[in-house]
């Protein structure tokens, strides 16, 4: 068997992963292990593997080469132009790195390895490590900067048990006054409820001396207010006070106002 039909057969085995159109030379350095595995060498093979698997909108990013293909390291020029042309230039990594990164709901541990993939080899660590500690929370960042001499791998573990303790903490603190809130409030409701209950169960004479005890009402009916504490019944009142009530001027015993003097009205017609 010769060496092209051999290749033909183990190439069956290889397993092309999803293209990464965000990480193009990662899919690249895997796609070069399924090679290795399966012993594939002939360039024309590997090209043929990879514009296979690629999507329409990926290849129209490289239908001039697929077009005129050059008659030489094919696989080599495909690899190198779709890396050239998907990749952010590293100009826009670092101002994206500069201007528009945070760090969210991540941990501080997964922001600077965020940062560290946005800056590339050729930014230096100590500028990643003041860029991504200047972005932590107020707190973090005055731990951190007590520990001059940590590596950037043990800052970042440090960052993360510090934002688990401190979150939780902080999650309890904001939840006691909320919890302390709600019972003050069912308290407040409940008082009120049983002073209300409590002047509603109370005997006609202790509401009627309430009401004798109030300066504005000593000088009868009239001069109550809206709401009086105490209102006999029906039974208790003479014709003129069940069809007038606060309105009359006349009282004809027996009549409860005429007994208890609260009209200050004398008895009989005026």
């Amino acid at each position: 068997m010769s060496e092209r039909e051999e290749q033909s057969v183990q190439a069956v085995r290889v397993k092309v992963p999803p293209f990464w159109p965000n990480e193009p030379a990662l899919w690249f350095a895997q796609l070069e292990g399924q090679f290795a595995l399966a012993n594939i060498t002939v360039d024309a093979t590997k090209y043929n593997y990879v514009i296979a698997n690629l999507d329409i909108k990926y290849i129209t990013e490289i239908k001039d080469i697929i077009k005129n293909p050059p008659a030489a390291d094919k696989y080599e020029k495909v690899k190198a132009e779709l890396i050239a042309r998907l990749s952010v230039s590293q100009e826009q990594r670092v101002r994206q790195l500069l201007t528009h990164e945070d760090i969210g709901d991540r941990k501080p541990s997964q922001f600077l390895r965020h940062l560290q993939n946005l800056a590339g080899p050729n930014v230096p660590d100590d500028f990643v490590r003041s860029l991504w500690s200047s972005r932590l929370p107020t707190h973090i960042q005055v731990i951190l900067a007590s520990q001059q001499k940590s590596t950037l791998e043990e800052l970042a573990k440090l960052a993360d048990t510090v934002s688990d303790v401190i979150g939780t903490q902080q999650v309890h603190e904001l939840a006691a006054p909320t919890a302390n809130n709600e019972v003050c409030e069912l308290k407040r409701a409940v008082d009120e409820l049983t002073r209300q209950v409590a002047a509603l169960s109370s005997p006609p004479h202790a509401q009627l001396s309430r009401a004798r005890s109030r300066p504005h009402e000593r000088h009868g009916w009239r001069h109550r207010s809206r709401s009086p504490a105490y209102i006999p019944a029906a039974d208790t009142l003479c014709w003129y006070h069940r069809k007038f009530r606060e309105k009359s001027t006349k009282c004809r015993e027996p009549c409860f106002f005429s007994r208890n003097s609260v009209t200050g009205n004398e008895s009989g017609s005026q």
